[in-house]
């Protein structure tokens, strides 16, 4: 590692760009679609169930064969290995074969000369469906017995006795909309044929070793023979997880088949109405408590809708369950988790993961507690915060770094809380029409995977004889700022410019066998394998200078001014020039696994997590209670990512994440009919955040003092997901402001998103109510 006192241009914890920023603004960054195009490279589309649940009985494709440039057509009896796209559980088809389970999903893809020609003869099929009746809200398939799986349990303590001993008790109920992932770069891919049946396949996923594996499945062929490549993603957010496959999967088929490239990008209509969302849930609570607000006794029932697959809707469920906590002691407590079947498009990984909904349910019981006893919101808080003697999750791990309480505090205290509290009552006594409201809510994100197998990493370094540094590792940037953050690490090992370090494509031929890019973990495990890889070849160079100079290894040091070894000093490319020479290897692979961890399903119980991620954010909002329109008047957000590797692109991601949060919460709402289909599946009528909505005072700092005390890179957190949930803030202030609209009437029935027409009827259910 480079010398503590004299740390390297770009080592880590520096403020550095983002290594693609330049190429972005310039629009010299390429993408799937920017790729030159070989000669007779054939354009795809997908042909797409208009309805919804039914038998096929009959599907003519003669119209779409004939349609001008069409080259051919292929369908599930045109897959020569398996009929697959799933990650685990084998339910999701390339294309459908004798049931339709959710408007959108594939029947067949055309090949064409151009991409608007396979767009227009997709659209030519006829096919004859015999209706089935559709599942499509939680409710009704709760009723119907629907589920992908058995409900779990999660439980610690007698919930039933401490809530029947509570001193106060009371119970709710708030549902919560799902989201869609909206990236920039919509779904692509690119295959092209190689020698001996062999592919190559540009991929904009998150997990190219799946989509390897995957399309190796349905061509009935060895992962060898298919290579994955991505270099980046236009955006990704959990949609490009597991919905990358069938695209990918398609255009091999195609290339396969005709031995001719084959691209697609989809369309955003298509893309909306094809892919999974964010999981919608409806929770219902009932809680025990004393009169200072602290949980006696809590159960949940958790409910969402898991769309026709399993996908991977039992992890992220699982999710969901284990952050039911936050940063909360439950002494007693039930968590029961309904994943239910529905005739829509299977639900799928999102930034958070389950994570979000969980602590939307606990972060509402706090607000029904205050609200119950007159009590301010945070006071009751943080007298359920974990502490010491009150340390155990309700999946029994022991919290050992628990910040949460000072990080709180002294967000508050910078903040102006108290203040701000007593300016908005006065605010809201004086105003009829407007209304504000002000809350302060924390986040506890466990980061590995729950799925204990995918916490490993693999790193691929070469330095060349003119001390140039090429790195691959198994993470996929997608915007997130993973690529330099790795750099960064692999120029301090060697204390070199991080200019020096040549970030490559991800691709599955240099580093097998990876996990996604998912779980916050990207850093975390990618620049621990690369730090390893990196590491071994330091320890090779440090032997030839130790050897050329007559000197202890231990006596060799990196710094930026150079290798010094004794009072002898060489520039690092001179010392690579002496290890070529000395027929040394300047080529290692590096692998990481993450240790401590362990989680018993069946019990749900463990150490599903190496470490928390903490933070907190303080949002005040005001309403119009004539519209049901709001402002984010301000938000003030202190976040812990330990020694951060990059604070300029930690702060974007808190940002980012922030301001995605908010929209899920407010604005973003998916509107399904009564067969499933998606009436929002455009930007015309699915709102997400513009600049415009961003807050209009926005304070973000990195709390200082924030340490990882477990030995991750270079003591370094996760700070992918757990920044959106800091968002929740505003659906409490909201909550807070509608509920100031009819002072003494308790807390309103809010659900998210809290849209104008969902605040109105909050208000008008909140003051029909008796006093």
């Amino acid at each position: 590692m480079a010398d503590a006192g004299t740390p390297s241009p770009g080592a880590v914890h520096a403020a550095l760009p983002h290594d693609s920023a330049v190429a972005h603004v310039a629009g010299s960054a390429r993408y799937v679609d920017d790729m030159p195009e070989a000669p007779g490279t054939l354009h795809l589309a997908f042909g797409l169930a208009a309805d919804g649940h039914g038998r096929i009985t009959a599907l003519d494709l003669t119209a779409v064969r004939a349609a001008p440039g069409v080259v051919a057509v292929f369908t599930a009896a045109d897959i020569p290995g398996i009929n697959d796209v799933s990650p685990v559980f084998g339910d999701d088809k390339l294309f459908a074969e004798d049931e339709i389970l959710y408007p959108g999903q594939p029947l067949f893809v055309v090949a064409a000369t151009g991409h608007r020609a396979a767009r227009v003869a997709a659209r030519l099929a006829k096919a004859d469906v015999a209706p089935l009746p559709a599942l499509v809200t939680i409710d009704a398939a709760r009723g119907a017995g629907s589920v992908i799986e058995d409900s779990q349990r999660m439980a610690r303590g007698d919930a039933a006795a401490a809530l029947s001993a509570a001193p106060n008790r009371l119970s709710g109920r708030v549902a919560i909309g799902g989201q869609e992932h909206f990236y920039l770069e919509g779904q692509a891919a690119l295959a092209t044929p190689g020698e001996a049946g062999q592919l190559h396949v540009l991929s904009s996923t998150q997990h190219p070793s799946e989509v390897q594996h995957l399309i190796a499945k349905v061509l009935g062929l060895s992962h060898a023979d298919v290579t994955v490549e991505v270099r980046r993603m236009g955006g990704a957010f959990g949609g490009k997880e597991t919905q990358a496959a069938a695209y990918a999967a398609a255009c091999a088929l195609v290339a396969a088949k005709t031995g001719r490239p084959a691209k697609i990008r989809a369309d955003r209509d298509d893309d909306f109405v094809m892919t999974g969302k964010r999981h919608d849930f409806a929770i219902g609570y009932d809680v025990g408590f004393d009169d200072s607000g602290r949980i006696e006794g809590i159960r949940f029932d958790l409910a969402s809708r898991c769309g026709a697959t399993a996908d991977l809707s039992p992890a992220i469920n699982d999710r969901a369950m284990f952050h039911a906590d936050n940063t909360y002691f439950l002494p007693a407590v039930e968590i029961v988790s309904h994943r239910l079947k529905t005739h829509t498009v299977s639900n799928t990984a999102f930034r958070g993961f389950g994570g979000p909904q969980g602590m939307v349910g606990v972060e509402r019981v706090m607000d029904a507690v205050a609200a119950q006893l007159d009590l301010d919101p945070l006071a009751v808080r943080q007298v359920n915060l974990y502490g010491p003697g009150r340390d155990t999750t309700p999946y029994h791990m022991t919290v050992t770094d628990n910040v949460a309480p000072a990080l709180i505090a002294e967000l508050a205290e910078r903040a102006g809380y108290a203040a701000r509290r007593n300016a908005v009552v006065d605010f809201n006594a004086a105003h009829r029409v407007l209304k504000k409201g002000l809350a302060l809510t924390p986040v506890k994100f466990g980061i590995s995977f729950t799925t204990t197998h995918l916490n490993q990493a693999g790193a691929l370094v070469h330095i060349y004889a003119d001390g140039s540094i090429h790195l691959n590792h198994g993470g996929t940037e997608m915007g997130q700022g993973l690529m330099i953050k790795v750099a960064q690490v692999v120029a301090d090992v060697f204390a070199v410019p991080v200019e020096l370090v040549k970030v490559s494509a991800t691709r599955t031929d240099k580093v097998p066998n990876t996990s996604a890019t998912a779980a916050s973990s990207g850093a975390d495990m990618n620049g621990m394998a690369a730090f390893n890889a990196a590491e071994t070849i330091r320890r090779r160079l440090a032997a030839v200078a130790a050897e050329h100079f007559g000197v202890e290894e231990k006596a060799v040091r990196f710094t930026r001014e150079g290798v010094i070894a004794g009072g002898e000093r060489v520039t690092f490319p001179q010392l690579c020039r002496m290890a070529h020479i000395a027929r040394v290897s300047l080529s290692s692979t590096g692998f990481y696994a993450t240790p401590d961890i362990h989680y018993d399903r069946a019990t749900h119980s463990g150490r599903p997590f190496l470490y928390f991620a903490y933070g907190a954010a303080l949002s005040e909002v005001v309403i119009d209670t004539l519209t049901g329109e709001h402002r984010v008047v301000a938000v003030d957000v202190l976040h812990d990512v330990g020694r951060s590797l990059n604070p300029a692109i930690d702060l974007g991601q808190i940002e980012g994440g922030f301001v995605q949060g908010m929209g899920w919460l407010t604005t973003e709402e998916l509107v399904f009919d009564d067969r499933g289909r998606l009436l929002t599946h455009a930007p015309s009528t699915y709102k997400i955040p513009t600049a415009g909505d961003r807050p209009e005072r926005m304070t973000i700092d990195l709390w200082e003092r924030g340490r990882n005390t477990e030995p991750t890179i270079h003591r370094s957190k996760a700070v992918g997901e757990p920044p959106l949930m800091l968002a929740i803030s505003v659906f409490s202030a909201l909550t807070q402001a509608v509920a100031a609209a009819a002072p003494g009437k308790g807390l309103p029935n809010l659900d998210a998103p809290a849209t104008p027409e969902r605040i109105l009827a909050a208000i008008a259910e909140l003051r029909a109510r008796a006093a």
